[in-house]
């Protein structure tokens, strides 16, 4: 079997459009949550979300391909170009038949949608754009990536809901290691701050309320949480086999180990209150990395802020670590930058990568009253230093989808 290891790295997010500054957000604590200026949400019981801000597709594509895209295309092209150029990988040196694309989205493109209804209504059948289909459908942000690119190997678009991100780069991982591909991009993309569906998930009471204090509202595991807060944004990774990375000499930022997937088979919205699948999907990253999880050093959690879900996690944690499960970290990205949904298992491996690279945890912030329930060590209020081999990432989705990844420090 290949040894696949990551190479590149690029970010679209409500902490900024680079890693770099997308780190540096992490470290330093910095919610990226305000309260949403794009459409008026005055009639919306909750009015905050984690915006992609200063983010001009026209300048980076120009007008006329920008105009062919949906915004959650737009962010996963963009961050495709940072994570190539990472790499500094050369497309057209590249095998092409073994070069693919697995990037998916969770709600696909509900603006172009949407758009087009209310042109349909207003102004009848000859003004919904012909463009329509090919614009909003879930698989566009890896056909355009794979056009850009001329990669003509396996392109998959994956709809495990919020895991999509940690379910591309997992089946990634595990075609190149199977030898079936060289390099892979691979990560999530979403774009659903909209109307619609803050509507939806305001409906379902799914949404935190604390609109007066946006960047103190996404708290998870403490006992004042009330719900998850809406982002949106892009993370994408170049996996590369070890062989064909060493052959054009790139740097290599960290090391793919393990990746496990499970499903609830419980509830099409609520996570097993046991957290079931979460542990199968943990148990089966290490297996099939053939690590103990003893030797995991830091845990990167789903943990969205929503009771049910949060101490599913937990009680996954426990159960995965046994008596060892208080002395690892588990850090919460999402108290910082909301949930990104589809583009959540991607942006939170690129903080893992980072972690493991500099031997920094970033923080859960807002964790101000822990609930007694969730008594694990979630990194509060501060980024801690800490020596780190190996991490595990966690992303869980609606339906009960569960994909965790295991990533290790490079040693090469």
């Amino acid at each position: 079997m290949q040894s696949v290891v990551i190479t590149g790295m690029g970010i679209v997010s409500p902490l900024g459009h680079d890693v770099e500054l997308f780190w540096n957000g992490l470290k330093a604590g910095r919610s990226g949550i305000s309260v949403i200026d794009h459409f008026d949400v005055s009639g919306f019981g909750t009015k905050i979300a984690g915006q992609v801000r200063d983010f001009d597709p026209e300048a980076l594509f120009g007008r006329k391909d920008a105009r062919k895209m949906d915004r959650f295309v737009q962010f996963a092209v963009y961050a495709a170009e940072q994570a190539v150029r990472d790499a500094g990988l050369e497309p057209e040196r590249v095998d092409r038949e073994r070069f693919g694309v697995y990037v998916g989205t969770g709600i696909g493109g509900i603006t172009t949608l949407t758009d087009n209804m209310e042109a349909y209504q207003q102004r009848g059948p000859g003004r919904v754009s012909p463009s329509l289909v090919p614009m909003m459908i879930s698989n566009m942000a890896a056909a355009q990536i794979s056009i850009r690119y001329g990669a003509m190997g396996p392109t998959l678009s994956p709809v495990t809901a919020c895991s999509i991100g940690n379910t591309a780069i997992g089946e990634a991982f595990r075609l190149i290691r199977s030898g079936e591909a060289d390099v892979i991009i691979a990560g999530g993309t979403e774009a659903a701050v909209h109307p619609l569906s803050l509507a939806s998930f305001g409906n379902a009471t799914a949404l935190s309320k604390r609109n007066e204090t946006p960047e103190r509202a996404s708290r998870p595991f403490d006992a004042e949480r009330d719900g998850f807060v809406m982002a949106e944004g892009a993370g994408l990774l170049v996996l590369e086999s070890l062989d064909h990375a060493r052959r054009r000499g790139a740097r290599i930022h960290a090391e793919v180990i393990g990746y496990g997937a499970s499903s609830d088979a419980y509830h099409v919205v609520a996570s097993h209150p046991e957290g079931e699948g979460a542990f199968l999907a943990m148990k089966r990253a290490l297996q099939s990395a053939g690590v103990s999880a003893a030797e995991v050093d830091v845990v990167s959690a789903h943990a969205t802020g929503t009771q049910v879900g949060d101490l599913a996690e937990t009680i996954a944690l426990k159960k995965l670590f046994g008596d060892q499960a208080s002395r690892i970290p588990v850090t919460a990205n999402k108290s910082m930058t909301g949930h990104m949904f589809g583009a959540a298992g991607g942006a939170e491996a690129i903080a893992l990568i980072q972690s493991l690279k500099e031997g920094v945890i970033p923080p859960t912030i807002n964790l101000d009253h822990p609930d007694p329930a969730c008594d694990l060590d979630y990194v509060p209020h501060h980024a801690r230093q800490a020596p780190l081999n190996i991490g595990l990432s966690n992303s869980f989705g609606f339906g009960g989808h569960n994909a965790a990844i295991l990533l290790r420090k490079a040693e090469f």
